[in-house]
């Protein structure tokens, strides 16, 4: 497993869910790779807590996916085959078509501004090549206008399901040319939702995430581990 650096206890309420949390934080932000064994001695030490709420923890990990269970040796961090990740994306892409058309209904003028004031910035890291910058930022941007739905339940869904792709789909390498396509798309988006345009927003977001499949289907075939298996 990739060394992760120690530096925050967790609260004694609710102990498995914290833990389960912080295991989900590790896995999404690509700490824990796909295909990581999970080590039971690292992560308490990490937690300063006792194996019984980190077995719970990743029984609870396991349900959603993030980690898969090994008969009598464990557990490691979720693979997901090329097919699963076109089936995957697929749902995320009709879920963010469905938010943004909802979004055009919903949304408030500071809402608007808010992602039109993040899209700037995320310009702006674009042209200085600064994608530890982009990417947050673009991140956000998807997630204010699921937000900005006003369906808790999608949004639910979303976050769920996202979550397994999440380092990749906000990471993965790009050429320059799919780049700046991916900007310019941004550029529309944040045009269309200004006007209001549910359908033309809602059409054009299907495409945006579509485009992303190859992209992450490389980048997890990048980072997975036989050896770990």
């Amino acid at each position: 497993m990739n060394k992760i650096e120690p530096g925050f206890g967790i609260n004694r309420r609710y102990l498995h869910d914290e833990v389960a949390d912080r295991m989900r934080a590790l896995i999404q932000s690509g700490e824990m790779a796909p295909c990581t064994r999970i080590n039971e001695s690292e992560l308490t030490e990490l937690f300063g807590i006792s194996r019984t709420p980190l077995r719970e923890a990743i029984k609870i990990l396991a349900t959603e996916g993030l980690l898969e269970l090994l008969p009598n040796r464990g557990a490691r961090v979720a693979s997901i085959s090329p097919r699963e990740i076109e089936e995957m994306m697929e749902v995320i892409a009709g879920l963010e078509a469905t938010a943004a058309d909802l979004a055009c209904l919903h949304i408030t003028e500071d809402e608007v501004a808010d992602i039109e004031a993040d899209h700037a910035e995320m310009v702006l890291a674009w042209k200085e090549g600064n994608s530890a910058a982009y990417y947050p930022l673009n991140r956000r941007i998807h997630e204010a206008v699921m937000t900005a739905s006003r369906n808790t339940i999608l949004a639910s869904l979303y976050l769920s399901l996202s979550g397994r792709i999440h380092r990749s789909r906000y990471s993965a390498h790009q050429t320059p040319e799919q780049w700046t396509r991916a900007v310019e798309e941004h550029e529309e988006m944040v045009r269309l939702l200004r006007a209001r345009d549910g359908a033309g927003l809602s059409a054009l977001m299907r495409a945006h995430i579509r485009s992303k499949k190859a992209v992450i289907a490389a980048s997890f075939a990048d980072e997975a581990d036989p050896a770990a298996a």
